[in-house]
């Protein structure tokens, strides 16, 4: 019994140490795509707005939760959209080729790269 659980405390420091050594790859590879950035004031201001952003959400969801009735509503109208959106687009196969060329006509706009 003693024996096992010092395997397991093993396996388990070498996953630790392992784990370790992913996470230290990880900094530095933010530390050097940081350094390469030219811009890091514009950086740093989208990342702020990015996380105001994600406060406001946060604020507005909470309010909308404290309406009694309406997070359920708001659940019928997903479900609702859900549905629709399952039966235009999924449900048959020419809809499906429409809903692909839908997508690469927008990924062409969004790179610059349509006519």
């Amino acid at each position: 019994l003693r024996r096992s659980y010092s395997l397991l405390v093993r396996a388990s420091s070498s996953e630790e140490t392992s784990s370790s050594v992913q996470v230290e790859e990880v900094f530095s590879d933010l530390k050097e795509k940081w350094d390469a950035v030219e811009n890091k004031s514009t950086v740093i201001l989208y990342g702020g707005g990015a996380l105001v952003a994600l406060w406001l959400s946060t604020v507005v969801i909470g309010a909308v939760n404290s309406v009694p009735l309406l997070p359920k509503i708001m659940e019928l109208v997903g479900l609702g959209y859900t549905g629709w959106f399952v039966y235009r687009y999924l449900l048959f196969k020419s809809s499906r080729k429409e809903l692909a060329s839908d997508i690469e006509a927008l990924k062409k706009k969004i790179a610059g790269t349509a006519e």
